[in-house]
């Protein structure tokens, strides 16, 4: 077995309970982001405010793909497309 197949197989239970407590603490998690961003964004005095709302927001973009990993992936490594809804009588 290979260096990173042994890191994979020792991590893959870490993987599973930080994607558990971003499902479960989602909108906890997204409030201290937004709190900690305003208070650097007034600790610079706004003069980087772009690119505090572009780290943060790859921030929640990160923290979804996390608790939305629930092991449905297609094949690339992507999610699985949702499902469609039932058509409307």
């Amino acid at each position: 077995m290979g260096l990173m197949n042994s890191l994979k197989a020792k991590l893959s239970p870490a993987k599973d309970k930080v994607s558990g407590l971003a499902q479960q603490h989602g909108d906890r998690i997204q409030h201290g982001l937004d709190k900690a961003a305003k208070v650097v964004d007034e600790k610079t005095k706004g003069k980087y405010s772009g690119r505090i709302q572009k780290g943060t927001g790859k921030a929640k973009d990160a923290m979804d793909r996390l608790a939305h990993n629930d092991g449905t992936q297609g094949p690339g490594g992507g999610s699985a497309p949702p499902t469609s809804p039932p058509p409307a009588s």
